[in-house]
Protein backbone atom coordinates (compact mmCIF):
# COMPACT_ATOMS: atom_id res chain seq x y z
CA UNK A 1 0.00 0.00 0.00
CA UNK A 2 2.45 2.94 0.90
CA UNK A 3 4.53 1.84 -2.19
CA UNK A 4 1.12 2.27 -4.37
CA UNK A 5 1.09 5.83 -2.51
CA UNK A 6 4.23 6.52 -3.49
CA UNK A 7 3.86 5.92 -7.10
CA UNK A 8 0.39 7.64 -7.10
CA UNK A 9 2.50 11.18 -5.76
CA UNK A 10 5.54 10.75 -8.07
CA UNK A 11 2.46 10.25 -11.03
CA UNK A 12 0.91 13.39 -9.93
CA UNK A 13 4.00 15.55 -8.98
CA UNK A 14 6.02 14.52 -12.02
CA UNK A 15 4.11 16.23 -14.82
CA UNK A 16 3.63 19.38 -12.72
CA UNK A 17 7.84 19.30 -12.66
CA UNK A 18 8.56 18.20 -16.39
CA UNK A 19 5.68 21.47 -17.15
CA UNK A 20 7.89 23.52 -15.14
CA UNK A 21 11.10 22.72 -16.28
CA UNK A 22 10.04 23.11 -19.92
CA UNK A 23 7.79 25.82 -19.47
CA UNK A 24 8.39 29.17 -21.31
CA UNK A 25 9.39 31.75 -19.00
CA UNK A 26 6.32 33.71 -20.12
CA UNK A 27 4.15 30.36 -19.35
CA UNK A 28 6.21 29.79 -15.77
CA UNK A 29 5.30 34.10 -15.06
CA UNK A 30 1.62 33.40 -15.84
CA UNK A 31 1.56 30.22 -13.57
CA UNK A 32 3.14 32.47 -10.72
CA UNK A 33 0.40 34.71 -10.94
CA UNK A 34 -2.75 32.88 -11.40
CA UNK A 35 -1.47 31.00 -8.29
CA UNK A 36 -1.20 34.16 -6.15
CA UNK A 37 -5.13 35.20 -7.29
CA UNK A 38 -5.94 31.67 -6.11
CA UNK A 39 -3.94 32.01 -2.33
CA UNK A 40 -5.68 35.84 -2.14
CA UNK A 41 -8.74 35.11 -3.16
CA UNK A 42 -8.83 31.92 -0.69
CA UNK A 43 -7.58 34.25 2.32
CA UNK A 44 -4.06 32.85 2.09
CA UNK A 45 -1.79 35.60 2.48
CA UNK A 46 1.35 33.72 2.91
CA UNK A 47 0.73 31.79 0.43
CA UNK A 48 0.06 34.81 -1.82
CA UNK A 49 3.36 35.99 -0.75
CA UNK A 50 5.58 32.98 -1.65
CA UNK A 51 5.08 34.76 -5.13
CA UNK A 52 8.09 36.85 -4.19
CA UNK A 53 11.40 36.42 -3.43
CA UNK A 54 11.81 35.42 0.72
CA UNK A 55 14.62 37.93 0.68
CA UNK A 56 15.45 41.18 2.46
CA UNK A 57 16.36 42.75 -0.88
CA UNK A 58 13.02 42.70 -2.34
CA UNK A 59 11.39 45.96 -2.75
CA UNK A 60 7.74 47.07 -2.89
CA UNK A 61 6.68 50.70 -4.11
CA UNK A 62 2.96 51.51 -3.46
CA UNK A 63 2.08 54.38 -1.79
CA UNK A 64 5.28 53.89 0.29
CA UNK A 65 8.35 52.13 -0.51
CA UNK A 66 9.11 49.06 1.19
CA UNK A 67 12.09 46.55 1.35
CA UNK A 68 12.61 42.85 2.16
CA UNK A 69 9.87 39.79 2.10
CA UNK A 70 9.00 39.89 6.12
CA UNK A 71 7.89 43.66 5.87
CA UNK A 72 5.96 43.20 2.53
CA UNK A 73 3.73 40.25 4.17
CA UNK A 74 3.00 42.81 6.75
CA UNK A 75 1.81 45.24 5.13
CA UNK A 76 -0.14 42.82 3.26
CA UNK A 77 -1.98 41.16 6.68
CA UNK A 78 -2.25 44.40 8.13
CA UNK A 79 -3.91 46.26 5.23
CA UNK A 80 -5.98 43.33 4.25
CA UNK A 81 -6.64 41.18 7.77
CA UNK A 82 -10.58 40.54 6.35
CA UNK A 83 -12.39 38.81 3.38
CA UNK A 84 -14.36 41.82 3.43
CA UNK A 85 -10.82 43.92 3.06
CA UNK A 86 -8.99 41.64 0.39
CA UNK A 87 -12.09 41.72 -1.54
CA UNK A 88 -11.61 39.22 -4.98
CA UNK A 89 -8.53 39.88 -6.45
CA UNK A 90 -8.21 39.69 -10.82
CA UNK A 91 -5.03 40.58 -13.07
CA UNK A 92 -6.01 41.38 -16.17
CA UNK A 93 -3.87 42.84 -19.28
CA UNK A 94 -0.39 40.80 -18.33
CA UNK A 95 2.33 41.37 -21.09
CA UNK A 96 5.80 39.54 -19.76
CA UNK A 97 9.03 40.94 -21.40
CA UNK A 98 12.27 38.49 -20.91
CA UNK A 99 15.25 40.64 -20.44
CA UNK A 100 17.50 37.54 -20.36
CA UNK A 101 17.37 33.82 -19.04
CA UNK A 102 17.23 34.95 -15.40
CA UNK A 103 15.06 38.44 -15.35
CA UNK A 104 11.62 39.29 -16.83
CA UNK A 105 9.38 42.27 -16.24
CA UNK A 106 5.53 42.42 -16.07
CA UNK A 107 3.31 44.78 -16.85
CA UNK A 108 -0.85 44.11 -16.12
CA UNK A 109 -4.17 46.06 -14.02
CA UNK A 110 -5.29 44.54 -10.82
CA UNK A 111 -9.44 44.39 -9.51
CA UNK A 112 -10.14 44.14 -6.06
CA UNK A 113 -13.43 43.55 -6.12
CA UNK A 114 -15.30 44.93 -2.53
CA UNK A 115 -18.02 46.03 -1.07
CA UNK A 116 -18.57 49.63 -0.25
CA UNK A 117 -17.72 48.38 4.10
CA UNK A 118 -14.51 46.86 2.63
CA UNK A 119 -13.39 49.71 0.80
CA UNK A 120 -14.69 49.52 -2.10
CA UNK A 121 -13.78 48.52 -5.72
CA UNK A 122 -9.36 48.95 -6.03
CA UNK A 123 -7.90 49.31 -9.48
CA UNK A 124 -4.20 50.26 -10.63
CA UNK A 125 -1.74 48.88 -12.60
CA UNK A 126 2.03 47.48 -11.83
CA UNK A 127 5.45 46.98 -13.13
CA UNK A 128 6.64 43.83 -11.29
CA UNK A 129 10.30 42.38 -11.87
CA UNK A 130 10.87 38.81 -11.62
CA UNK A 131 13.93 36.77 -11.13
CA UNK A 132 14.03 33.08 -11.86
CA UNK A 133 15.64 31.21 -9.08
CA UNK A 134 16.74 27.93 -7.77
CA UNK A 135 12.61 27.95 -6.29
CA UNK A 136 11.34 29.17 -9.63
CA UNK A 137 10.18 32.53 -10.96
CA UNK A 138 9.92 34.75 -8.50
CA UNK A 139 9.38 38.58 -7.50
CA UNK A 140 11.89 40.70 -6.76
CA UNK A 141 10.74 44.48 -7.77
CA UNK A 142 6.77 45.49 -7.04
CA UNK A 143 5.81 49.09 -8.52
CA UNK A 144 2.10 48.95 -8.05
CA UNK A 145 0.19 52.05 -8.75
CA UNK A 146 -3.34 53.15 -7.32
CA UNK A 147 -4.70 56.71 -9.54
CA UNK A 148 -6.28 58.66 -7.08
CA UNK A 149 -9.82 58.03 -6.66
CA UNK A 150 -11.93 60.23 -8.30
CA UNK A 151 -14.42 63.29 -6.69
CA UNK A 152 -17.91 63.09 -7.80
CA UNK A 153 -19.24 66.71 -6.79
Amino acid sequence: MRTLRLIVAILLILPAALFAQNASPAQAIHAVLDKQVVDWNRGDLESFATGYKNSPDILFMGSKISRGYAQMLETYQKGYPTKEKRGTLSFTGLEVQPLDERFATVTGNFHLERTAAGGGNADGHFLLVFEKTPAGWKIIRDDTTVPPKKNCD
